[in-house]
């Protein structure tokens, strides 16, 4: 469920400005929506985990405001960003 030291220093690789820019909108999108793709699973799994369900729905809210964040501040970084994440644009 958490993600790994390994994947998340991909990720930050990957989004951020360099290795230890952990910290812009567009990190905290790719980090939370691998913690989302985790639990996911999980409540899958686990039908009746009702505590696990709550922190996913929270951590889906938290990843759309960054998203609508991301979507005022620059347009062509949000619809990039979505796509490599796979995320579907639904943000007005």
């Amino acid at each position: 469920m958490a993600v790994s030291k390994e994947r998340k220093a991909e990720l930050i690789k990957q989004f951020g400005k360099d290795e230890k820019d952990s910290g812009s909108a567009s990190v905290q999108v790719a980090l939370l929506t691998e913690r989302i793709k985790g639990l996911t699973e999980h409540v899958k799994l686990h039908k009746h985990d009702y505590h696990t369900r709550r922190g996913l729905l929270m951590l889906v809210g938290k990843r759309r405001n960054l998203l609508g964040y991301i979507k005022r501040q620059n347009v062509e970084t949000y619809r990039s960003l979505i796509k490599s994440l796979g995320i579907r644009d639904n943000i007005q």
